[in-house]
């Protein structure tokens, strides 16, 4: 009896088949082989997923600080007129790029008029004084004239001479070239030039104004000599040298990394703080960066690499780290690793198995092909 009432409460059980989704290929040998996801084209731009390559990058040495994007003096200028004058022309605008010697305006000054006159006319009299100094010598070799007279001549032309170069400075100062100056070419307007190359920071002048000697004019800039002032504490000097490379980043693009290498280091600590500043020269050309942004950077301390891949690309469950490979199109195989050091917005990774050369890996929307990948093995 016991037998007979224990085989009538026994009861087929039938297995429940796992929910098969539509996004997930489960592989058929078992669950130790590799996942892969299956996705549509409006899965893909749903999620906007993107593919990259791996990268060789130094995160693990790199030395953490901040500096500011400075300029050499010699590579910005305020533009100013020795004489002042009304301004006639003007012949840039802000943004420009200028050439060394190029006009920027004009201004027109009745002074200067009577500056090519004395010039004109000292350089008459210079040529006289030069025949007369020339007579008088000639004639105290032949003991007709007193050395009086010869030094006195001598002296007048001696005043002549210093006094046409004071001239020819003072109207080459108004960029008026005094070589080529003569009774027909004396003018009234002068030249305002620019003193190195680079583009109009700001035009400080109007139309008709009077702009007063000294007064500046324009601000020029050169963006193209921008450099990193780095600040570097005292415990860590000892690691840095000249040559070593340089990666930052600025406030308004956190995201892009921008080259540099160091130049040069101080020789003495800053006031107030045991840090000295590395100067590293960038070395790339780009517009977004200006005089006076603050940077976050790191210095590479030495030549350790690893492969890497940004941040977004590395994606946990429980203590494990996936990353997915693209096989084909618009299907991707979950690959796990081990990960290293995080730094500027990318990841070490280490493969646990080995990767096909030129692999594809998704760099944005691993987080999505997860959720699939977890959905496909909970039965979901």
């Amino acid at each position: 009896m016991i037998f007979t009432i224990a085989a009538c409460n026994e009861r087929p059980v039938s297995p429940n088949p796992a929910t098969k989704s539509d996004s997930v290929a489960k592989p058929a040998n078992g669950a130790s082989s590799p996942i892969e996801i299956r996705l549509t084209e409006q899965q893909i731009k749903a999620i906007d997923l993107q593919t990259g390559g791996l990268e060789q990058r130094n995160l693990r040495t790199s030395l953490k600080v901040n500096g500011k994007l400075v300029l050499p003096p010699q590579n910005q200028a305020q533009v100013s007129s020795l004489s002042g004058g009304i301004v006639k022309s003007i012949r840039i605008k802000d943004g420009d790029f200028v050439r060394t010697g190029q006009v920027l305006a004009t201004l027109q000054n009745n002074e200067v008029v009577q500056w090519q006159q004395d010039y004109l006319e000292n350089k008459s009299q210079l040529r006289y004084l030069e025949a007369e100094y020339t007579r008088q010598k000639s004639l105290r070799a032949d003991s007709i004239n007193s050395e009086k007279t010869l030094q006195q001549v001598e002296n007048e032309l001696g005043v002549a001479k210093a006094r046409q170069t004071g001239i020819r400075t003072r109207l080459q100062g108004v960029g008026i070239r005094a070589e080529g100056l003569t009774p027909e070419t004396v003018r009234s307007e002068i030249g305002i030039t620019a003193p190195i190359e680079g583009y109009i920071h700001h035009v400080n002048v109007t139309m008709g104004k009077y702009a007063d000697a000294n007064t500046t004019l324009f601000d020029i800039v050169d963006n193209r000599a921008l450099h990193l002032d780095l600040t570097v504490f005292e415990k860590d000097v000892h690691k840095l040298a000249i040559g070593q490379k340089v990666l930052f980043t600025d406030a308004n693009d956190p995201l892009h990394d921008h080259p540099a290498t160091i130049y040069s280091l101080d020789k003495a600590f800053q006031d107030n703080q045991q840090a000295i500043i590395a100067h590293a020269k960038i070395t790339e050309r780009t517009e977004t960066l200006l005089p006076g942004m603050y940077v976050e950077a790191r210095i590479q301390v030495d030549k350790y690499e690893a492969l890497s891949l940004p941040d977004a690309a590395v994606v946990s469950s429980g203590d494990d780290h996936f990353i997915y490979l693209e096989t084909a199109p618009r299907v991707y195989r979950q690959v796990a690793v081990r990960t290293g050091a995080s730094d500027l917005g990318y990841t070490e990774i280490v493969p646990l198995s080995e990767l096909p050369k030129g692999a594809r890996m998704v760099t944005k929307g691993a987080y999505y092909l997860l959720s699939e990948a977890t959905k496909g093995s909970s039965g979901e």
